[in-house]
């Protein structure tokens, strides 16, 4: 059995617990994933765990230690460690470090019909996380993060997207450069808005395209509405005069997938 580490003064233990601020991943290059979802999709994406954290007093079923043994390195914690490691309110007992890695728009694998999200300046984690995970779900080439605020490695992005941010491209990147992009591959933008003029479901999403939402509070900025190939609108028949930027994607994406069955 590993050694049992009982000292929050541990250098890995303190260095874990720095990399909750964005300061500290940014000069590391490193990045938490906490939870056994997360950890087995970025195990099986391949990706590399620097260290694993575990408690087995705090697993939740009986798959931990086989994914405890898929990591090089793998330290054993008391459960009052763990808890100072854990950023849940219920740990499952494995956390672990591991390196960033960034893609850029030149490395994307485009479908014959291209589908991406691209998300302008998302300022919640937890709208981003669940934007990759209906993205995820959707099928779509790749996730882009435009003009980023929320960096897409805090530990909540990673916690709402339950690991998906390892099963598909996540490219933060500036707007000009992404509309360049487009542009070069002829993929219509499909701006979001709760002021156009045709309903989602009027567009013809059978083309290359790209969704486009925006920030939570003021949607779009002009920069997209401006270029946008078509704008739609999801109809609102409430008080409510705009919907959560996550639940609208999701319902954008799903659009997509209906008309473009039509194609199988």
């Amino acid at each position: 059995m590993d050694p049992l580490i009982t000292s929050l003064q541990n250098p890995k233990v303190k260095l874990a617990v720095t990399l909750r601020d964005r300061r500290a991943r940014t000069q590391t290059g490193l990045f938490l994933i906490e939870g056994y979802r997360e950890l087995k999709r970025a195990l099986d994406a391949k990706r590399k765990i620097e260290t694993l954290f575990y408690c087995p007093e705090l697993f939740l079923g009986s798959n931990e230690q086989a994914l405890v043994e898929r990591c090089k390195e793998a330290l054993r914690c008391s459960k009052a460690v763990f808890c100072k490691l854990s950023y849940r309110d219920r740990p499952d007992g494995l956390l672990g470090v591991a390196p960033q890695v960034h893609f850029q728009l030149k490395d994307l694998n485009l479908q014959k019909i291209p589908f991406l999200v691209i998300a302008e300046s998302i300022e919640k984690p937890g709208n981003l996380g669940t934007i990759l995970r209906s993205s995820d779900a959707a099928g779509v080439d790749a996730v882009i993060v435009a003009d980023p605020e929320v960096d897409i490695h805090n530990p909540n992005v990673v916690r709402s997207s339950v690991g998906t941010l390892f099963t598909l491209p996540v490219i933060e990147e500036e707007s000009a450069k992404v509309l360049e992009f487009l542009k070069h591959h002829k993929i219509a933008s499909v701006a979001a808005t709760p002021h156009a003029k045709q309903e989602y479901t009027q567009a013809d999403f059978q083309v290359p395209l790209a969704i486009v939402v925006g920030t939570e509070q003021y949607g779009l900025t002009e920069t997209w509405l401006r270029h946008a190939d078509i704008q739609v609108r999801i109809p609102m028949f409430g008080v409510a005069d705009s919907l959560n930027v996550a639940s609208a994607t999701t319902i954008l994406l799903y659009e997509v997938i209906r008309q473009r069955s039509a194609l199988l």
